[in-house]
């Protein structure tokens, strides 16, 4: 986003600006303000925004986002699954685009979220695993056509820092107008905090309950003649699990095979590991996805009910692969939290029956951090000026297919070398308040950390991180001798059984140094060189 455009830009983002500005510079030292290229034109420019922009109708679409929280591949009905039922995923995938090899951009929720925000791999501003928090001066989808005249809403798991109003990464710091969200994931009868209020529970079940706060967002926008962004992130099918007796029964009868299995996850009564048996946890678990699923028609059915279907893209996926007690029927190699194709690769949809007429499918890789320019192309507005590791999916939308003009990144970066002198924010801005099942460290509530990082070492480099091009998959582990590649080619390997990384060493050689330099500029942006006042960013 260049000056040019700082009219639109200081509108679109007031609140945000004035939170950071009032909440989060103050408290850091004199020396990061000025590393950071802070100064007082913040509070000028703040001024000018009070100035309202004329409201315009347009015939640009509506943006629906939604995602599944720990929903993998396998677990639809249109990738063959032998048990679940999905049929709106299924209708949606047999109508609109079907993105095949569409993946997480980390194997874990919180990154891969920031991803969707930002177009940018969350290493890039220290997202490392969950419950880091993403960083106040990264420019987000929301930020970036609030800019352009959308009103944005976001309803459901944030998990990128806290959701009260006074937390500089909240969702109406991050660009959107309204927000009923909850810090982390929630189960039935949820406990959500709207516009960064004090949290109430809403009983229900918790995806339905998301859908019916989104109607009343999207009525107002088309009453306002403006396009809109809804953001919905469920929390299903994330454990501990829980769904409505209409949901369990459908799933009864699922193989006694299961029964002989059990597996560790945490009770719904005390928030604390408990043992259960597999085929009882798989019945919960599906119940979720279905009761998802059945939320996601409703919400379809209600755009074509108000006339916006046609004009309003949705885009479904999952945030990272399914987990240890989900994957008993997948045909991938690895699941949630690692980097084989069971770890990251999820279920992508997109419809938008005004410009996708007749169903196509496509096996093109894409990945959550092409969200972002993707949707900037459609709208017609500049990507931010800084390093995104997304590219637009439009030629994917307008049939033009061929191969990936930039690889895919992976990186669990190696969380043993974050530096801690100095956190990001105040352990007060960053202390969560709205509850959930699950206890962390005794508590009901989740904190979010994030720190400076002011100089990289050859550590930095470590991790697994991969590298994924059009045919063949990198995967390398440890630094210096203890350095291991894997390397396969996922079109006659799917199951990455067989590697390659010997008999083709110069291929993975070539994708070793690319991947290589790839890190050096996350790492660059992990220091703050993003940041900078002389990179012309409106917000610095």
């Amino acid at each position: 986003m260049s000056l040019s455009n700082a009219p639109l830009a200081i509108h679109g983002s007031l609140r945000r600006r004035i939170c950071i500005a009032v909440n989060w510079h103050a408290t850091i030292p004199l020396a990061g303000a000025i590393r950071f290229g802070l100064n007082v034109t913040l509070f000028a420019l703040g001024m000018l925004a009070c100035t309202a922009l004329p409201v315009v109708a347009d015939d640009r679409p509506n943006i629906v986002l939604l995602m599944g929280d720990d929903h993998g591949w396998d677990e639809t009905g249109y990738n063959g699954h032998p048990h679940l039922k999905t049929p709106v995923l299924d209708q949606m995938a047999a109508t609109g685009l079907r993105l095949d090899r569409f993946y997480a951009a980390h194997p874990t929720c919180s990154p891969t979220r920031g991803s969707v925000l930002t177009g940018r791999h969350p290493n890039r501003y220290g997202t490392f695993t969950p419950n880091y928090s993403i960083r106040p001066e990264e420019i987000t989808i929301a930020d970036v056509l609030s800019d352009a005249g959308y009103v944005c809403g976001h309803f459901g798991k944030w998990h990128v820092g806290p959701v009260k109003a006074d937390s500089p990464t909240s969702p109406g710091a991050m660009g959107f107008d309204t927000w009923l969200s909850h810090d982390n994931f929630f189960e039935l009868d949820p406990v959500l905090s709207r516009d960064g209020g004090p949290p109430k529970k809403i009983e229900g079940e918790s995806s339905q309950i998301l859908i019916d706060a989104a109607k009343p967002f999207l009525a107002s926008a088309k009453k306002s003649g403006k396009p809109s962004l809804t953001v919905i992130w469920f929390g299903s099918p994330h454990e501990p699990y829980s769904g409505l007796p209409e949901d369990l029964a459908l799933y009864d009868n699922l193989p006694a095979e299961y029964a002989k299995k059990s597996f560790r996850l945490t009770s719904n009564e005390t928030g604390s590991p408990t043992t259960r048996s597999l085929r009882d946890v798989l019945r919960e678990r599906y119940a979720e996805i279905t009761a998802m699923d059945r939320a996601i028609g409703d919400l379809r059915d209600w755009l074509t009910q108000n006339g916006l279907r046609d004009n309003t893209l949705i885009w479904y996926c999952g945030d990272n692969g399914t987990p240890g007690d989900g994957i008993i029927t997948s045909p991938l190699r690895g699941q949630k939290g690692n980097h084989y194709e069971g770890g990251v690769r999820v279920p992508g949809i997109i419809e938008w029956p005004a410009r996708i007429k007749t169903h196509a499918s496509t096996d093109y890789n894409s990945v959550t951090s092409d969200i972002l320019p993707t949707i900037c192309d459609i709208a017609n507005v500049d990507v931010p000026d800084r390093p995104l590791d997304g590219i637009s999916l439009m030629p994917i939308l307008e049939g033009r297919l061929g191969t990936r003009s930039q690889p895919i990144a992976f990186w669990s970066f190696d969380t043993k070398n974050v530096y801690k002198g100095q956190p990001y924010l105040t352990q007060q801005q960053q202390t969560g308040t709205t509850p959930l099942v699950k206890l962390m460290k005794g508590i009901p509530t989740r904190n979010f950390v994030n720190y400076f990082h002011p100089d990289t070492t050859d550590a930095d480099y470590g991790g697994t991180r991969v590298w994924l091009a059009n045919h063949y998959k990198l995967i390398v582990t440890g630094l210096g001798d203890d350095q291991a590649l894997e390397l396969y080619n996922l079109r006659n390997d799917p199951s990455e059984a067989d590697n390659l990384a010997e008999p083709r060493r110069k291929i993975a050689d070539e994708m070793l140094g690319e991947l290589t330099q790839w890190q050096t500029s996350v790492l660059s942006s992990l220091t703050g060189s993003d940041y900078d006042s002389s990179s012309g960013e409106i917000r610095d």
